[in-house]
């Protein structure tokens, strides 16, 4: 009994994630780029995803296929240009009431002006509207701030820099206000903030975020509760998804999320099926490892680019984001080790109770996504 426990503190433990929001990477946040003018103006370029707003998906939904507005999404999703531009302006005035831009408290009225929707591409991924809203800077006023509604999703603010051309990036999640920023630019951020920024994003973007990269590294770790086959798929999986986060961030690498998606997918079914076929660390594992690495970095960098990491802060991001992601695998692990291997790993029944159990669960959520993302 008390190892079917085991066994069943961790399979909740992954549906418990699986109940959270923003699991699968359909769902993007929204990318505002701010832009003050000399005549008294201001103009915020916003990239959304208009289909998902105007079905009115939730954000605790993250993949679309999960949402009760499915089909009114894809349905949205095979309009054209043209006609997803003039659902969108007649939504227009209640997507503004949601968007606070305040002046010393006072919040400005926000008009929309352009609606630029691109053509129908791949039905599979979302297309990304781009939408340009404009108001009146206040004269004497010199900081302001953004919220963008919670209903909405996350938002990412982007400001330039003081007398300088490059943006400064805030992600905002949960409906939350910025800080004061000033209108003739953000003030340049130190070292310790922009490290502290991509840690968390890091640590976030694995634990609770990310279920299917927790799948996988669960996967690494039922093989064997041991220091060492854990550490050799582990070092594997870290170095080869540190170099493919730093190749897509600088845009040596560029591969389409409909590949990406797929594969990371088929990297946990392996993984998970593996496991069921054999209880020691084969010769070619780590190999495979160190490829399926590759593939979830490009998915990581993904991620940084949504927010639009600047090069001045490429390096100290990147290192920042890596170890949050390290941080977030290593404490999957150390939940998984302490619900289950540090009790049970050298009981003779732990890999028929609990490692084929909970390796089927994790076959079972791969193999669904595999078939989802290829459809």
């Amino acid at each position: 009994m008390v190892c079917l426990r085991a066994a069943g503190t961790l399979i909740l433990f992954l549906c418990f994630v699986g109940a959270l929001p923003s699991l699968a990477h359909e769902i993007r946040p929204s990318i505002a780029t701010a832009n003050f003018v000399l005549d008294g103006r201001f103009e915020i370029k916003i990239q959304v995803n208009a289909e998902v707003l105007l079905a009115g998906i939730s954000p605790d939904h993250s993949d679309t296929v999960n949402s009760p507005e499915a089909q009114l999404y894809a349905d949205l999703r095979a309009l054209s240009a043209v006609d997803l531009e003039q659902k969108f302006r007649a939504f227009g005035p209640h997507w503004l009431a949601g968007i606070e831009v305040s002046f010393d408290d006072a919040r400005s009225e926000l008009q929309l002006d352009r609606v630029e929707v691109p053509p129908i591409g791949d039905l599979s991924l979302p297309r990304a509207t781009t939408l340009y809203v404009s108001g009146q800077t206040p004269s004497g006023t010199s900081n302001f701030h953004w919220r963008y509604d919670t209903s909405f999703g996350s938002s990412v603010l982007r400001v330039k820099q003081v007398g300088d051309k490059k943006m400064v990036a805030f992600w905002l999640k949960d409906g939350k206000q910025s800080d004061a920023i000033p209108v003739t630019g953000a003030p340049e951020r130190g070292v310790f903030e922009v490290l502290q920024q991509y840690l968390v994003l890091g640590f976030t973007h694995i634990l609770p975020l990310g279920l299917d990269h927790i799948l996988f590294v669960l996967g690494l770790y039922l093989l064997s509760a041991h220091i060492r086959p854990l550490l050799i798929q582990v070092t594997s999986f870290t170095v080869a998804h540190s170099v493919t986060l730093g190749l897509g961030l600088y845009g040596v690498v560029t591969v389409s999320p409909s590949i990406v998606e797929p594969l990371i997918a088929a990297s946990i079914l392996f993984v998970a099926v593996e496991n069921l076929v054999t209880d020691r660390l084969t010769p070619w594992r780590p190999y495979l490892v160190f490829g399926f690495g590759l593939i979830h970095g490009l998915g990581f960098a993904g991620v940084l680019h949504e927010i639009g990491l600047e090069r001045d802060d490429f390096i100290n991001g990147l290192i920042a984001f890596n170890v949050g992601v390290e941080l977030g695998q290593l404490a999957v692990i150390v939940i998984a080790f302490l619900a289950t291997g540090l009790w049970f790993r050298d009981r003779p029944w732990y890999r028929n109770r609990i490692v084929r159990p909970v390796s089927i669960v994790i076959g079972l959520a791969g193999a669904y996504w595999l078939v989802e993302r290829l459809m």
